[in-house]
Order: structure tokens, then C-alpha cells, then sequence
């Protein structure tokens, strides 16, 4: 049965259906053939989304478009480029710092890409860096929206492997850091090969100035993950302040915010929602058909049979997340590969926490690798420039953040 689940996986996924019908179209004709009554799937649909850290999601991608829509994003940006504009191609290390900044209050990685390059896309490009590579460096500054908390998808793994969202969080700060440090090295060496241009020289009333007009963007991470860590309120409680918070700021002391933007914006988050949402009761369904077979007794079989060593079996789970990653979207990879490969680390010994932070990792650089490549199209859509061209320049970024992948999945286990 579970080959003819895959073989009708994959005809859906060709015939260019939308996921969440693939997932649950193939699901529901393996189930039907194998004489299952469908009444267990809209059971599993409802159990699926039946889970309150999930109140997260909807409310995190909201203020993450709350604040991707005006000034907070671009304060962001300014204060960064008060520090470091100075260095020569310093503009390229502020696109990574942007991205750093929003990555911990969207929890998103297109909101990361969109805020950033709509912010700096028309200064670099004025400034005279390339503009393929410098779109293709803020993409791949958006993948650590998603690692760097809160993160849309860490809560999605925190839910189907039943572990805690708050230790989740906590270990996804190293990793993104990491990442960010990484992309920085790569800019600042195409900055001296390049011969991009220094900014405007250190200047601390400059700092000052920008961090004072940016303190309402930077109190939010403050606020969303001191609280949660602090235990004053849950991550779902911490998502529908940072909503509240969001907006407050926007309509009231910015004031870049119109009633009717907010209308459009709360739309617009409200599709986004209701798709991962689907996916993930699509999924649900999927997880149980794969456990009734013992689909990943027999995936853990398989792999233990090639050898023993926890290091290769690592390295063919992680090619795996990244292959996976280039054809499917990161919140419908993670709710398929999670219950398959969960099974398999545990007996590897590996730590759930540390398992989800390897795969949230994987599928964020996932990306920025076409065709699936929300962050490219971002990037492109943004700049105005062909997805070919970026796609070209973010190799570089791309080489740099597979080998922090590999400290990440590594590190741990060499200590």
C-alpha cells in the first residue's frame, strides 16, 4: 500500500495539483483501496490542527506582515547601516543584519526576504553593487527567518513531534547566528573582490539617533521572547502580542499603517493560514496511513541495514531534508519527512530538539535552491530581476550555509 501511495503521490505532484490535495488525494485513494474506512479521515484532519501552539502560526505570519508593510522594517535597516555601513561592501553585511533583526519578529522566511529587500533592493542597486548577487544575499538572509525565533516552523515540528516549543526556540538562536555569521564572511570577501563602496563613516550620534527611532521594532523580539522564556505567557500568547504590539505601532506611532492596508493585510494572512492549515490536516491523515503500515519501522530498518554509524546515517538523512527541500514548500516537507524520520534519529540517539533544529535548517536552505524557491521569487519579484540570474548568484550564499548545516548537525555530536 505504501507504493501505491507514493506512485499516486508523485502522478498528483505531476499533474501540478496544489500540495494539500496531493497529500490528501493520494492518501485518501490508498486508504479507499486498501479498504479503510474513510471516516478516519476527516478524524485525522480535525485531530491535526486540534493543538493550541498552532494559534501561533496564524498570528506570527500576521505580524510579521504587520511589520514587513512600513517604517519598523525600514528603522531596522537604518540602524544596522549605521554600524557597519562603513566597512567597504558594509551595505551587504547590513542586508544580513536586517534580515537577523526581522528574522526574530516575523518568524518567516518571505516576510524576511520582502521586508529587507524592499527596504534596501534601491540603495544597493543606487550604490552600484550587483544587483543579482545583492538580491540573491538578502533570499538567503530570509532562511533564518525560519530558524531564529519564534519560527513558523519550529512550532509546526514542536507539534507533530510533541516536543516543547520553548526549548525549540531557545536552540534555534546559535544555529541562526551562525548562518548570519556565515553570509557575512561571503559578503564582505565580494565587497573587496568587487570593490563595492563604504558608506557613510562611524558615527555615534548616528547609532544613537537610529536606535532610537528603531527601539520600537527591536522591543519587539524583547518583549515576544523574554516573555515566553521568562514563562509570563505561552508562545501562542507571545504570537497574539506581537500581533497587538504590531499594530499598535503601526497605526499609532509610526502611523504608516492605514485601516484599510491592515484590512488587506489580515486577508492576506488569513490565506496564508488556512493553506498551512490544510496542509497540515492533509498530513495528519498521511502520518496516520504511514504508522498503521509501518512505513517508518521500515525506513529505520532500511537505514540501520546500511550501517551502524551514526555519522553516515546522519549525512543521508541531511542529503535527504536538502533533496526534499528543492521540490517541496518547508512547512509541507516538514509535516511529511517528521513522522517518517523521527522514528529513525531516536534509535540513532539523536535529541529530538536537536533533530528539529537539523531539519527546520535543511528545508530553510531549501529555500533558496529552485524550482521550489519561495525566497528567490521573493527576492525577484523585489528587485525586479530575472528568478535565472539570482539563482546563479546565490550559488556562493547557498555553498556557505550547507557547510554551517553541517556544523550544526555535527557539532553537537562531536562534543
Amino acid at each position: 500500500m505504501s507504493l501505491i501511495l507514493a506512485g499516486l503521490f508523485l502522478l498528483f505532484l505531476l499533474m501540478g495539483l496544489p500540495i494539500a490535495i496531493v497529500i490528501g488525494a493520494a492518501t485518501m485513494s490508498a486508504l479507499n483501496l486498501g479498504g479503510v474506512p474513510l471516516m478516519v479521515v476527516p478524524q485525522q484532519m480535525f485531530a491535526g490542527i486540534n493543538s493550541f501552539a498552532l494559534v501561533a502560526v496564524p498570528m506570527f505570519i500576521l505580524a510579521g506582515d504587520v511589520m514587513a508593510q512600513g517604517e519598523i522594517s525600514k528603522r531596522l535597516v537604518a540602524f544596522a547601516d549605521s554600524m557597519f555601513g562603513f566597512v567597504k561592501g558594509g551595505l551587504s553585511v547590513v542586508s544580513v543584519l536586517a534580515g537577523m533583526f526581522f528574522a526574530a519578529i516575523s518568524g518567516s522566511g518571505a516576510a524576511t526576504t520582502a521586508a529587507v529587500g524592499a527596504s534596501l533592493v534601491p540603495e544597493l542597486k543606487r550604490k552600484g553593487y550587483d544587483p543579482a548577487s545583492a538580491a540573491s544575499l538578502i533570499a538567503a538572509s530570509g532562511t533564518i527567518g525560519v530558524v531564529i525565533p519564534p519560527s513558523v516552523p519550529i512550532i509546526i515540528y514542536a507539534v507533530i513531534a510533541q516536543e516543547s516549543v520553548e526549548k525549540l526556540f531557545l536552540s534555534g538562536f546559535i544555529p541562526g547566528i551562525a548562518m548570519g555569521l556565515g553570509l557575512i564572511a561571503v559578503a564582505l570577501v565580494q565587497g573587496h573582490r568587487r570593490a563595492y563602496p563604504r558608506g557613510a563613516a562611524f558615527s555615534l550620534p548616528v547609532v544613537l539617533r537610529t536606535f532610537l527611532a528603531a527601539s520600537w521594532g527591536l522591543m519587539a523580539p524583547l518583549i515576544i521572547l523574554g516573555g515566553i522564556f521568562s514563562g509570563i505567557f505561552t508562545p501562542s500568547e507571545a504570537a497574539v502580542i506581537a500581533v497587538n504590539y504590531a499594530i499598535l505601532v503601526s497605526l499609532f506611532i509610526y502611523r504608516d499603517l492605514s485601516l484599510r492596508a491592515l484590512y488587506d493585510i489580515v486577508l492576506r494572512a488569513g490565506v496564508t493560514t488556512a493553506v498551512i492549515l490544510f496542509v497540515i490536516s492533509a498530513s495528519t491523515v498521511l502520518s496516520w496511513a504511514l504508522a498503521s503500515w509501518q512505513v517508518p519501522n521500515a525506513i529505520a530498518g532500511f537505514a540501520l541495514s546500511l550501517s551502524d554509524n551514526v555519522y553516515v546515517i546522519l549525512l543521508l538523512i541531511m542529503v535527504l531534508i536538502l533533496i526534499t527541500g528543492i521540490f517541496l514548500e518547508t512547512a509541507s516537507a516538514l509535516i511529511i519527512l517528521t513522522p517518517m524520520l523521527l522514528p529513525l534519529t531516536v534509535q540513532l540517539g539523536i535529541d529530538t530538539v536537536h533533530f528539529g533544529i537539523i531539519i527546520v535548517v535543511g528545508l530553510a536552505i531549501g529555500m533558496v535552491t529552485p524550482p521550489v524557491a519561495i525566497n528567490l521569487f521573493v527576492a525577484s519579484t523585489t528587485a525586479n530581476i530575472p528568478i535565472e540570474r539570482i539563482a546563479r548568484a546565490v550559488l556562493p550564499f547557498l555553498a556557505v550555509l550547507i557547510v554551517v548545516y553541517l556544523l550544526i548537525a555535527f557539532g553537537p555530536l562531536l562534543i
